[in-house]
């Protein structure tokens, strides 16, 4: 139990002081170094303690094990402007003063009495950051506006999200099908700067921007199974809840619903096929449902003030991906491979306020090793790299639309994760 809480202790520590992006959406394409090598399928093919982020069915494959991974991660980030004025600047404004974050993963499992596994993880969910200079705007003229430079006449703008699950599960193993359920904790930060020119358009402007960082609590399930359809291929589908969250106080002039900021429910579904002894493939499908919050799903352009009941958000679709997935074992030796497609989910109209947000990337490429140690235990490694996508679409100012200037935010990812698989008992 010590060691448990110390780890679980560690692992906040590191996310608590590490904003994240995300890939699908806002969220992580996959979590741990094996489902990161898989662009995150595997729904049907859980393996170790990993699984219990993707389906808690699964657990019933994983050995006693501990399983600790961090990711380094760069994203590139910023939009281009162009056309006639506007109240944002032209030119190629990049949002990367941050430019690495760290993001860890710890996950546990333990075959309990009977056919049963219990497990725990402390993992990132997911998060947004962008990070944009006090650049030089002729728009700006201060006053009125608060500052003289700026992308909104701020000075220094960006958000800094960041998601964190704390999830205890427990799975059954019914012979050829299996369920598996994980209560969740959730912690959430928030912080934004730079916005204080939206003060006249927010139901609450002392607490809209520049309030430093706010904390949420929450909490949700999530919940699988796993089907053996034969001796070779394996369905498998898992449910994570909306995880329902305590409000951002210091951010009630921003988000939706006095600072409301819930977090998106999902499904996933997948298929894996064993196609020799050696190799199998895996086929994904995950629904994130981002329009059933409002403060991500509403429209920016409602005509109400930012925070008030049902008021505007980040304009943001549901996003669907599909996800294919190899594993190939040769001694030793495992290796993976995946690739995701998903939907963009910013909206033309909404490009303005996700300049703040850009999360416009659609493809992610991925493969991964593991290496067998003569301990017993494993070194495993994931690589994704995710080619720079674009949104377009007019600039859309507290005064309203400028239809003779664009917004295009951009982004591209490359992640690294090195993660170490510790049998227990060896």
């Amino acid at each position: 139990m010590i060691k448990a809480t110390s780890v679980a202790v560690a692992a906040l520590s590191v996310a608590g002081l590490s904003g994240a992006w995300a890939t699908d959406g806002y969220f992580q394409n996959g979590v741990g170094a094996r489902h990161k090598a898989f662009a995150g399928a595997g729904t049907a093919n859980v393996t170790d303690s990993t699984g219990i982020s993707i389906n808690p069915a699964g657990l019933v494959h994983a050995d006693d094990e501990w399983n600790i991974a961090v990711s380094w991660f760069r994203p590139d980030r910023g939009y281009v402007g162009a056309g006639g004025p506007g109240f944002t600047p032209n030119g190629d404004i990049p949002g990367n003063e941050t430019e690495n974050y760290l993001i860890p993963n710890i996950a546990y499992t333990r075959k309990g009495a009977g056919n049963g596994t219990w497990a725990f993880s402390v993992s990132g969910n997911g998060g947004m950051s962008s990070d944009y200079a006090a650049v030089a705007n002729p728009a700006c003229v201060s006053p009125p506006l608060p500052a003289s430079n700026g992308i909104f006449c701020g000075g220094e703008a960006g958000v800094n999200l960041t998601q964190v699950l704390f999830s205890v599960g427990y799975a059954q193993d019914q012979g050829n099908w299996s369920w598996g359920v994980a209560p969740i904790v959730a912690l959430q930060t928030f912080e934004a700067k730079g916005l204080a020119a939206f003060g006249g358009v927010s139901a609450d402007p002392a607490n809209l921007t520049n309030n430093g960082t706010d904390t949420s609590w929450g909490y949700g399930v999530r919940a699988g199974v796993e089907v053996e359809a034969s001796e070779n291929v394996r369905f498998g589908a898992s449910w994570q809840s909306k995880l329902y969250m305590s409000e951002f106080d210091k951010y009630a002039g921003l988000f939706a619903d006095q600072g409301d900021f819930d977090i998106a429910q999902t499904i996933n579904v997948g298929v894996a096929a064993d196609m020799t002894e050696n190799f199998t493939f895996m086929f994904d499908y995950r629904w994130i449902n981002y329009e059933g919050i409002n403060s991500v799903g509403n429209s920016s352009a409602i005509p109400l003030p930012f925070g008030s009941s049902d008021g505007p958000g980040f304009g943001w679709k549901d996003v669907n991906v599909y996800k294919i997935g190899g594993e190939y074992k040769a001694d030793d030796w495992t290796w993976r491979f995946g690739y995701s497609n998903g939907t963009n989910p910013i909206k033309s109209g909404d490009v303005t306020l996700n300049v703040l947000a850009p999360g416009v990337v659609t493809n992610h490429y991925t493969a991964g090793f593991e290496k067998a140690l003569a301990s017993g235990n494993s070194f495993e490694f994931a690589i994704v790299y995710v080619p720079e996508e674009t949104s377009n679409g007019i600039e859309v100012t507290p005064s309203g639309p400028n239809p003779g200037h664009t917004i295009s935010p951009y982004l591209s990812e490359l992640e690294i994760t090195a993660g170490y698989k510790f049998k227990m008992g060896n």
